[in-house]
């Protein structure tokens, strides 16, 4: 069953997300201005249903270029790509080098600086060495 949308909300036209992976069909769909669903809407949310894996989208209702209203329900049928249990966790570029990032680096050493003597203190005994205050 297909949610056409708030009675009072604008049409926006059905964009075409039949082949492309779940999460990016709910972009799509989101910057269409629709909501992604399933047959059942009593039953768990899309992203509940596709989880852990990568899932491609095989239908939807209604088709592509059809006017609807705004944040309307675009019903999908989806299939899980074998081998795709990776999901979003995957890493999409190389990982940073080492030492890039800042919880890696190494903490900073202040250097020792001799503080000058006390005016009181007894001129021929060398100042203590103090550290900087902390930043």
């Amino acid at each position: 069953m297909t949610w056409i949308g708030p009675s009072n909300s604008a049409e926006v036209t059905v964009p075409d997300v039949v082949g492309l992976i779940v999460a990016h069909a709910r972009t799509v769909a989101t910057e269409a201005g629709l909501a992604l669903a399933t047959d059942d809407p009593d039953g768990p949310p899309v992203g509940a249903l596709t989880w852990p894996g990568v899932w491609v989208v095989t239908a939807q209702r209604p088709a592509a270029g059809t006017r609807m209203r705004r944040w309307g329900s675009l019903v999908i049928d989806f299939r899980e790509l074998p081998g795709g249990t990776a999901g979003d966790r995957e890493p999409r570029r190389p990982p940073p080098r080492p030492g890039e990032l800042a919880a890696e680096a190494e903490p900073e050493v202040e250097p020792e600086v001799e503080a000058g003597p006390h005016p009181a203190a007894d001129p021929d005994q060398p100042g203590e060495r103090l550290r900087p205050p902390p930043a």
